[in-house]
């Protein structure tokens, strides 16, 4: 007998069918013998609905209203799949954020699990009932519901996996696994049967969007073992686990691509010690990541020119931060926002030689210009033009024997 998390995504839970799909696939876990915890997410569709409700009342909407109406999504799909278990006669119940609880920390709409009470629930599982728990929430120790972030219900299984001590996670979903390339704009992508932690940490972090980068961060520091399957085919999945358990043949492991970035070019800078901190340093308290960064340094060493990305929706903030910034002096503001930042990412990369000069030059020969360049031991992203996207995603693709 083993103790296992199983976690379902909106599409998994989109429907009423879907739902009583999901609680047959929970079923067969029970019947075998293993004690099951379920974590849910909200049906398709209906986090955006709600966030759409709150937009309709004020574009400030009060944080910590939005947290108590986004976690009400996870709490329906948390009932209707009790229920279905129970129809189908399987003792279940769900219990809400507050009812174990699920103890949280940090700010309304991106706080973090810190804790659990576990003693209900071991004791429900134990006399042969399956726990169903709302994922992507919690509740503060001043007694408020708290979300932790879209697409929180990946953290709130893993978590509830380490605080359990269960024996698997097993995350359900609309596709199979996780692949080479998104299989919507690469048909030819491929399913990897393993990846490591650190591989999916950065494919996660770079767009892909089968599992949430906290959740990941959290499995590989407390080495839990990922399954990533389809709620809708029996298919093998994706194993999610340790770079000793991984075959290092193909160096490359995918291609991911995001198309949500801005460049931002500050020309002229006056170069000091500091300066790079004085412009950073309002977009830190305003909650702006910077992701690339690159300085160049004039030949008289008085003026250097410095190009970083963030999110688009953060570049005009951004560019009002760094206009009325009195601490810095440029020239000229540049910014382009018609970005896409594509990745290559291999935990092979680190001990073959040649891989960033292969990736350069594959981009050269379709006539793909590289804006901005960020490397890691197990990743090299570059910027390019958003429109040569898919033609810089099917040419890596093809260059790493990826298809």
């Amino acid at each position: 007998m083993a103790k296992k998390v199983l976690k379902f995504g909106g599409t998994s839970v989109g429907s009423i069918d879907r739902i009583v799909h999901a609680a047959k696939i929970v079923k067969k876990e029970h019947d075998r013998g293993n004690e099951v915890i379920v974590v849910v997410s909200a049906m398709a569709g209906t986090t955006n609905n709600l966030i759409t409700h709150s937009e309709s009342i004020s574009k400030k909407f009060n944080k910590r209203e939005l947290d108590v109406l986004l976690a009400s999504g996870e709490q329906v799909a948390s009932a209707l799949i009790a229920g279905a278990l129970n129809n189908l006669g399987v003792k279940s119940k769900s219990w809400m954020n507050w009812q174990i609880p699920i103890l949280t920390e940090g700010e309304h709409t991106n706080s973090r699990i810190v804790n659990m009470k576990v003693k209900g629930i071991n004791d429900y599982l134990s006399e042969g009932g399956v726990a169903v728990i709302p994922g992507f929430q919690g509740i503060s120790k001043s007694g408020d519901i708290t979300s932790i972030g879209r697409g929180g219900s990946d953290a709130t299984a893993v978590a509830i996996a380490k605080i359990f001590d269960t024996d698997s996670c097993e995350i359900y979903t609309d596709v199979e696994g996780v692949y080479s390339s998104d299989p919507k704009k690469i048909p030819v992508a491929k399913k990897i049967n393993k990846i490591s932690y650190e591989e999916m940490l950065e494919l996660s972090s770079l767009g892909t969007k089968v599992m949430q980068p906290s959740a990941v961060q959290t499995a590989m520091m407390y080495d839990i073992p990922l399954q990533v399957k389809s709620t809708f085919t029996e298919q093998k999945g994706t194993e999610i686990t340790n770079q000793d358990n991984i075959d290092y043949t193909k160096v490359v492991t995918g291609v991911a691509y995001s198309k949500d970035d801005a460049k931002i070019t500050l020309i002229g800078v006056e170069d000091k010690p500091g300066v790079a901190a004085d412009i950073f340093e309002p977009l830190s308290k305003n909650e702006i990541n910077v992701d690339m960064v690159i300085q160049n340094i004039s030949a008289d060493g008085k003026k250097t020119d410095l190009t970083f990305t963030i999110k688009r929706q953060d570049k005009n903030t951004a560019a009002s931060l760094l206009k009325n910034n009195k601490k810095i002096k440029y020239e000229t503001m540049q910014m382009n926002d018609k970005v896409s930042k594509i990745s290559i990412v291999g935990a092979g990369m680190v001990a073959t030689p040649g891989i960033t000069y292969k990736m350069f030059r594959s981009l050269a020969e379709e006539k793909i210009n590289i804006l901005a360049i960020s490397t890691s031991e197990i990743k090299v992203s570059v910027i390019i033009d958003e429109e040569l996207t898919i033609r810089a995603l099917k040419k890596l693709h093809k260059t790493f024997k990826l298809d």
